[in-house]
């Protein structure tokens, strides 16, 4: 772990001595959308939790439901390994915050298994290809915003995004009704890449209803995550696309490519859309 690294010192979780596998967690402010934190930043913190209580350390498939909203302020992850194997080991964890009255909320539960990426064999096999995006620098950062480099959410600061010029009509009033989201993603910190980073990045892009003219928040309500390699130091190329929008929820899938065209995560989650 970096001391440098804003992402991890905002997912650090610390263990307490006398309670084996439940770990103490300070959720930053600076990973909001909204009045609420980014889900895929919180996948990252719970993430860590679990890959500190198995014996094996990175995710190979982790799911999450959502059951409240989360703010930032002092959390407590409780694990719970469930099977343990040579190559792989599974366990849950639930994220509890303390509400107004008193009571501690579940805000999160996840079920993930884990693994050694680095142990996979090399053979690739596959008819995915990499998203086409225009070269970065003729893409849409933060920068470009009409609003102004420093509106947006908190969360934006964090992040060197460059949006696919085609995908961002949005932003200017005319989205383009396709349900696509694409972009080139970094750390703003620089942070390289890993598979614990790639559990937020999933979740970090603008959400597929801007581009289907849709606008306000657009809370998951779950989302599985599957890591398929260690993804090589460099800029990301993230594609998301939502097919059906109907009764007020849409799914968004994704995939996650790496500065090698290797194809390093994927995931879905349903969310919950602002209609009218």
């Amino acid at each position: 772990m970096s001391a440098a690294s804003e992402f991890d010192r905002d997912t650090a979780v610390h263990p307490r001595a006398d309670e084996p596998g439940v770990f103490d967690a300070g959720l930053s402010a600076g990973w909001a959308i909204g009045h609420a934190l980014n889900g895929g930043y919180l996948l990252a913190v719970l993430g860590r939790a679990l890959g500190e209580a198995l014996p094996h350390a990175d995710p190979f498939t982790i799911s999450a439901h959502y059951l409240s909203a989360t703010t930032a302020g002092p959390a407590v992850v409780r694990t719970e390994t469930i099977r343990t194997g040579r190559t792989m080991s599974t366990g849950s964890a639930g994220l509890f915050q303390t509400d107004e009255s008193g009571e501690e909320v579940e805000r999160i539960r996840v079920l993930g298994t884990y693994g050694e990426l680095a142990t996979l064999p090399e053979d690739v096999r596959t008819s995915a290809k990499p998203p086409e995006i225009p070269p970065l620098e003729r893409c849409f950062g933060q920068q470009d915003n009409p609003a102004g480099a420093d509106s947006g959410p908190a969360m934006g600061k964090r992040l060197d995004l460059r949006l696919d010029p085609a995908t961002c009509g949005w932003a200017l009033g005319a989205p383009a009704g396709k349900g696509e989201m694409r972009a080139w993603f970094q750390l703003a910190d620089g942070r390289a890449p890993d598979p614990l980073s790639l559990l937020m990045t999933v979740d970090a892009l603008p959400p597929t209803a801007f581009e289907l003219g849709l606008s306000g928040w657009v809370p998951t309500v779950e989302l599985t995550v599957h890591v398929r390699a260690l993804p090589a130091p460099g800029p990301l190329r993230v594609a998301i696309t939502t097919r059906n929008l109907a009764g007020g929820y849409l799914e968004e899938d994704t995939e996650i490519w790496d500065s090698a065209d290797r194809l390093v995560a994927q995931s879905r989650q349903l969310a919950r859309a602002k209609l009218g």
